[in-house]
């Protein structure tokens, strides 16, 4: 599978522009994980891509990704993609094994907080932004509440990476596509 025809994939079942926006980042922050350990950088932007691309047909713990993963399957996407797509969720019962899987986790409740954080800038944009903003935020409980604070402390761990030097790759990796976020 390519690029276009994911893409495609995602609009079919995605009509949230926030979440199709939300699945961009993720894919940036994959591609620029990709490249920064000499892995392939489609085959790790697509699973960013597709990771949540049944959110809107299930919507709940039970069935997402599990319940997409069988449309995945029947749309040709690798094995290895659909495997991604499905540690990305805890409840899921795939662990996170290989480095690609362990990127998809830490680069999905990550770019939440950080485009948060970008919108209340007076610029609403990424260009001004730096990980120390997005550390002033993190005490705040309130702000960007729904993004799971210690989900993200757990996957930068389980990559392998120190957590504010997480947060300034992805805002770079997100900088790289600002206008399609709106950033």
């Amino acid at each position: 599978m390519d690029r276009p025809t994911a893409l495609t994939l995602v609009r079919e079942f995605v009509k949230n522009e926030s979440l199709v926006r939300h699945m961009l980042a993720v894919e940036a922050a994959m591609r620029f994980y990709a490249e920064k350990y000499g892995e392939d950088v489609e085959t790790w932007g697509m699973a960013g891509l597709l990771h949540d691309f049944d959110w809107e047909i299930h919507p709940t713990l039970e069935e997402h990704p599990t319940a997409g993963a069988p449309i995945l399957r029947q749309r040709g996407v690798p094995e290895p993609l659909v495997r991604a797509v499905l540690s990305h969720a805890d409840h899921s019962g795939v662990t996170r094994e290989t480095r690609m899987e362990k990127a998809l986790f830490a680069c999905d409740e990550i770019t939440g907080l950080i485009t948060a954080a970008a919108l209340v800038r007076p610029s609403r944009a990424l260009y001004d932004l730096e990980a120390s903003s997005v550390k002033k935020k993190w005490k705040d409980r309130s702000f960007a509440a729904g993004a799971n604070r210690e989900e993200i402390t757990k996957a930068a761990e389980e990559f392998g990476i120190e957590l504010w030097e997480h947060v300034g790759n992805v805002i770079l990796a997100m900088r790289r596509i600002a206008p399609d976020l709106g950033l």
